[in-house]
Order: structure tokens, then sequence, then C-alpha cells
């Protein structure tokens, strides 16, 4: 079970390898500007780390545009279209999934690609976030020819490409169990899934190359929940082999 020491000592070898560990920070679901929103953009900002939101284009009221825009720390990645579900009973929920054609989906992706984009032209990176983390294959390779260049999801990446032009760079820890209830998971088992992926990277077991990702849900989070958000990024941004980055600037290498 991982502490904070583990930590330390997982950045620590990282240091003595003259490698640096980069992370990220994604967080799910926005649509309506309100108190936790709020709470979200302001822990980014007093972190002074950047902030992905997974903004649902279809749901996305004027007040939480407004409110991200006005927020220098805040990128904005598409969820979707309407976080919807369409899979059938005793599935996985899924909204780009294998119920409805294909032209219809992506029909409604292009939608949502014009509503942030317009929406956000400062802010938004062509990356989708599918909801659920759950998306066919099959829309792997049109995703680019309509303007994507990555997508997100949950765990290690199995390959850097899932098409032709089209990058993974997913998120490794959730600090929520969910079962039951949304709830904090604990500082050990938020930390096995961040220090193990990172772990993972430098011995060589995964993509060395993926940025380590942390997936928040600022609508579900319950204060233990935040001040381990909060710990985790003072603790590693202080740490001189440790860099928060934006996928911006990763999407550009």
């Amino acid at each position: 079970m991982a502490d904070w020491k583990d930590l330390a000592d997982e950045l620590d070898r990282w240091a003595d390898a003259d490698r640096t560990a980069t992370l990220w920070w994604r967080d799910d679901d926005a649509a309506d500007h309100g108190p936790a929103a709020e709470r979200l953009l302001g822990a980014a900002a007093h972190l002074d780390v950047p902030i992905h939101l997974a903004v649902v284009p279809a749901n996305e009221t004027p007040a939480m545009m407004d409110a991200i825009n006005a927020n220098p720390w805040a990128l904005v990645l598409q969820h979707g279209y309407a976080h919807v579900n369409h899979s059938a009973k005793g599935q996985g929920a899924c909204e780009i999934g294998e119920d409805r054609p294909v032209a219809q989906v992506l029909a409604e992706l292009v939608g949502g690609f014009s509503l942030l984009s317009e929406g956000h032209v400062e802010r938004f990176l062509p990356v989708l976030v599918p909801p659920w983390n759950r998306i066919s294959p099959r829309f792997y390779p049109p995703l680019p020819e309509i303007g994507f260049r990555a997508v997100s999801l949950f765990s290690a990446r199995p390959a850097k490409q899932l098409a032709p032009r089209l990058e993974e760079v997913s998120t490794h820890c959730d600090p929520i169990k969910w079962k039951g209830g949304a709830h904090f998971t604990g500082t050990s088992g938020a930390l096995d899934d961040l220090v193990g992926h990172l772990t993972a990277r430098r011995e060589g077991r995964v993509d060395a190359d993926e940025p380590t990702g942390l997936l928040t849900h600022h609508l579900d989070m319950d204060d233990l929940s935040w001040d381990f958000v909060e710990q985790l990024v003072d603790r590693s941004r202080d740490h001189h082999a440790a860099r928060w980055i934006s996928l911006k600037s990763h999407l550009a290498a």
C-alpha cells in the first residue's frame, strides 16, 4: 500500500536516472458552472497547474463557458457529445459504441467539436474523452478526419497510436471509489495507481512517453478527495524530477 514517501522515493529514482516524470490533470463531466466547478478552477489557479476540463458540448452553459475562458489554467477537451448512454441493457454505459450508425455518431461529434472550438477559441484542444472511458475502436480511423488528434481513456496505453494521426493520452489515477456511492478511495489506493504507473514507465513496462494522468470528477468529489489532489500536486510539483504539463505542449512535441 503506497504512501507519500513512496511517491517521493519514486520521483527520487527518476531524478537518479536524470529523467523527468511528466504528469497531467483531467477532470470529467464539465457542463454547468456552480460551487464544484468554481472549486476546481480555483484549485488549478491556486496550485498553478493546467486543468484539462472534459466538457460535454451539448450541455455546456454560457456561465461555464465564461468561467473557463476567464481562467488561464483551464483547457478544454471534448467529452463526447451529450453524455447519453446508448448501450443495450446489461452492457456497460457507452455513448460512442456499437449501438448506432457510425455516421450518426460522427455527426454528433462534429457538432460538439464546432461548439467547443468556437466557444473556447484559446482553450480548446482536439482531444476526445469518451464518456465512461468507453469507445468502439471502429471510430478511431475517422476521428482524425474530423479534427481530433488524440483520445483520452483510463489505464496505461498499449501503444502510442490508436490509428494513423491519432494518439492515446490516458489517465491512470482516479481518487474516487464509485461502488456504493462516490467517495474517496483512500490515499493508499490512489497512490498505488499513480506511483504504480510512474514505476512502470521508469522500468519500461509501459510506454514511458505517456504522461501519468490524474482523473477527477469535480461534481462527485468530497473534501477528502480534494485534499488528496492538493497534496499530490503540492508534493510532486516541488520535486525537481516531476513536472505537471499541458496537453497543448505534449501534442505539439
